[in-house]
């Protein structure tokens, strides 16, 4: 099996911000203006989450628009399992982002433990995706949870959590240019990715009177999916030329 995740570049970072902005825009579009609810919508995407994972992991290479695909739904499968703890469980913001972190740290040391590894240039092997695609499914939870506990519960607001996320995401860059860890600096900025995508997308989609710009959740969605769509067929296309032969040689 070929490595199963994309090469981390430029353009891979922007389509994860990208992803947790759809994730948390559409979530709410689907529960709230749709009328699904916080529980229908988890079970709808859940499924569809299950699919496109059982796609994921029956190919041997990373195919661009298949991973990506799983990564928009789970961004929408990790935000509604914070939203259905907030809103029908009234599980304080403080206890689930506690939670979530605690879960995430024994997945990344259960996967330690077996694999000797965290890096994401070795997941080559279907239990590697597998212990992969479970920490990602935390980091969106973790980070819908930490975003909505910065924004929300401690009053950051949408503009301040915008700067205050990629403000720590720079940071986070400056340590793995200074020589700090590439595995722990790309699990930090792919936690931090979340907020600063939800705070994104809240404060594009949330009306003024929330402090967001009013653009509204369904154009928010319909605009980054766009987005997304184009850079994935990019990475593909590029993929591609990279794999065609040369007849020069």
């Amino acid at each position: 099996m070929l490595n199963k995740v994309p090469e981390v570049t430029a353009i891979f970072w922007a389509i994860k911000v990208l992803s947790t902005t759809v994730g948390e825009t559409g979530a709410d579009y689907l529960a709230v203006h749709v009328g699904l609810g916080a529980s229908l919508t988890a079970i709808c995407m859940s499924g569809l989450l299950a699919a496109a994972l059982l796609l994921q992991l029956s190919r041997r290479a990373c195919v661009p628009w298949i991973y990506w695909l799983t990564v928009v739904l789970v961004s929408v499968v990790g935000t509604q399992l914070t939203d259905l703890l907030t809103d029908k469980l009234d599980v304080s913001l403080y206890v689930s982002t506690s939670a979530f972190a605690c879960a995430l740290a024994a997945t990344f040391s259960v996967w330690y433990g077996v694999e000797r590894t965290l890096s994401i240039s070795s997941i080559v092997t279907t239990r590697r995706e597998l212990f992969y695609w479970s920490a990602i499914l935390f980091t969106f939870a973790l980070g819908t949870a930490a975003g909505d506990l910065a924004t929300e519960a401690l009053g950051l607001g949408f503009q301040l959590g915008v700067v205050a996320f990629g403000a720590l995401i720079a940071a986070v860059a400056i340590a793995l240019y200074v020589g700090v860890n590439p595995v722990l600096t790309f699990w930090l900025a792919y936690i931090l990715t979340r907020p600063l995508g939800a705070s994104l997308g809240d404060l594009l989609s949330q009306s003024r009177d929330y402090g967001g710009m009013g653009l509204g959740m369904i154009q928010t969605s319909i605009a980054f999916l766009t987005l997304i769509v184009g850079l994935v067929a990019w990475v593909t296309f590029e993929s591609e030329d990279a794999r065609r032969p040369d007849p020069t040689r």
